[in-house]
C-alpha cells in the first residue's frame, strides 16, 4: 500500500516536530518546508528535530516566496498539506506588522493557490488561533462566535481563516481550519509567557536568576498541550467534509495562576520573584479566552489528555533539567535557554 505523503510548514516549530512525529508513527512519508535561514543554522533551529531528523524529507523554502510553494507542491503532490509556518509572536505583530500579515497571510494564499492548481486532490489544514476571537463577550467561544481580531498577528491569522473557507466554498479544496486555543509544551519558543515563566523559575531555583519580569498577570487563556493538538490536526483531516473546528479545553487560567503553579513545582513563593512591567504590555490585549471543544469531541471523539497542572509540571521538569545540565557544563543549552 502506497504511504501517504504529507507537507508540513513551520516543521521545525513546536507544533511541527509534534505533528512530524505523529504523522511517522503512522507510516506518512513526511516532507517539510524549512526556510534557508534555518538550514544555515541547523544546530538552533532543528533541535526539535532531532529525533527524526533522518526520517523526514526538508525542503528549502519560504512560504512567501510563490514560485518555491508551487514547484515543491507540483513535484510531491502531498495528501495532506499542513500549514502551520506563521510569525506567531502576538507582542512582535505590533512592533513587525509588515512582516506579519505578509508572511501569514501571503503565505497562506500561496499555499492553498498552489494546492488549487497543482494538487487539487490535497487535503490542506490552516492553523488559525483563538487570538481570532478578540475580547468577544461570548465564553466559551466556538465556531459560531464572531471574530474581532485585535491585533496584527489576529487579523493575518482571520485573513487565513478566510482564505481557506473560501477555497473551501469556491473551488472545492478539502481545506478545513483548526481554531486553536493557547497550546504549550516543553517544545515552546522562550519568547513566549509559557515558556518564559517556567525557564525563568528553573534558573532561579537554581540561583542562575534572581528574577521575573512579566506583564498583564490578570490575562486568562485557555492553555492545553501542544501533543494532544496535533492529533485534532491529523483528524480533521480524517473527516468525510471538510470544516473547521475550535481545540481547547474549556478551562481558562490567569497569567497569575501559572506562575503560582510553575513556582509552586519548585518549591517557591512566586511573590518573592516575580515583578510586572510595562513594558511587557501589548497596546491592545486580550481579556479572557476559553474555548469549546464540543464539536470536535462529536464529530472525531478529541478531547485533551493533560491538564492544566499537568502540563505546567512538564514545563517545569523539562526547564529544570535542562538548566540543572548548563549549569553543570553538561551542555550547550546556554544557546536556548535565555
Amino acid at each position: 500500500m502506497k504511504k501517504k505523503i504529507a507537507l508540513i510548514t513551520g516543521i521545525s516549530g513546536q507544533d511541527g516536530s509534534y505533528l512530524a512525529e505523529l504523522l511517522l508513527s503512522k507510516g506518512y512519508e513526511v516532507h517539510g518546508l524549512i526556510r534557508r535561514l534555518a538550514l544555515e543554522n541547523k544546530e538552533n533551529r532543528f533541535s526539535r528535530l532531532n529525533g527524526i531528523l533522518k526520517k523526514i524529507r526538508v525542503h528549502d523554502g519560504d512560504v512567501t516566496n510563490y514560485q518555491t510553494i508551487w514547484r515543491l507542491i507540483a513535484k510531491i503532490k502531498p495528501d495532506e498539506v499542513y500549514h502551520l509556518a506563521a510569525q506567531s509572536f502576538v507582542g512582535l505583530s505590533f512592533l513587525d506588522d509588515f512582516s506579519t500579515l505578509d508572511t501569514n497571510i501571503s503565505g497562506t494564499h500561496h499555499i492553498l493557490s498552489a494546492v488549487k492548481e497543482m494538487s487539487p486532490k490535497s487535503k490542506f489544514y490552516f492553523a488559525g488561533s483563538s487570538e481570532m476571537f478578540g475580547n468577544v463577550d461570548e465564553n466559551p467561544k466556538n465556531e459560531k462566535t464572531k471574530f474581532n481580531p485585535v491585533s496584527p498577528y489576529a487579523i493575518s491569522k482571520t485573513a487565513g481563516y478566510f482564505l481557506t473557507q473560501m477555497h473551501r466554498d469556491a473551488y472545492g479544496i478539502f481545506a478545513c481550519s483548526g481554531i486553536l486555543f493557547n497550546h504549550e509544551s516543553p517544545r515552546r519558543g522562550f519568547d513566549f509567557v509559557t515558556r518564559k515563566i517556567t525557564s525563568t523559575a528553573a534558573k532561579i531555583k537554581l540561583k542562575m536568576a534572581d528574577k521575573l519580569e512579566l506583564g498583564n498577570l490578570d490575562a486568562k487563556r485557555d492553555w492545553g498541550f501542544a501533543g494532544d493538538y496535533v492529533a485534532a490536526m491529523w483528524q480533521m483531516l480524517q473527516q468525510k467534509q471538510p470544516d473547521d473546528y475550535v481545540i481547547a479545553t474549556g478551562e481558562s487560567h490567569s497569567v497569575r495562576e501559572f506562575v503560582e503553579a510553575a513556582f509552586d513545582n519548585l518549591g517557591l513563593d512566586w511573590k518573592k520573584y516575580v515583578k510586572t512591567s510595562s513594558e511587557y504590555t501589548r497596546p491592545t490585549d486580550i481579556n479572557f479566552l476559553e474555548g469549546d471543544y464540543s464539536k470536535a469531541n462529536k464529530k472525531f471523539g478529541w478531547k485533551p489528555k493533560v491538564k492544566f497542572k499537568e502540563l505546567v509540571k512538564i514545563m517545569v521538569d523539562a526547564d529544570l533539567k535542562l538548566a540543572s545540565e548548563i549549569k553543570n557544563g553538561l551542555g550547550n543549552g546556554e544557546r536556548v535557554l535565555r
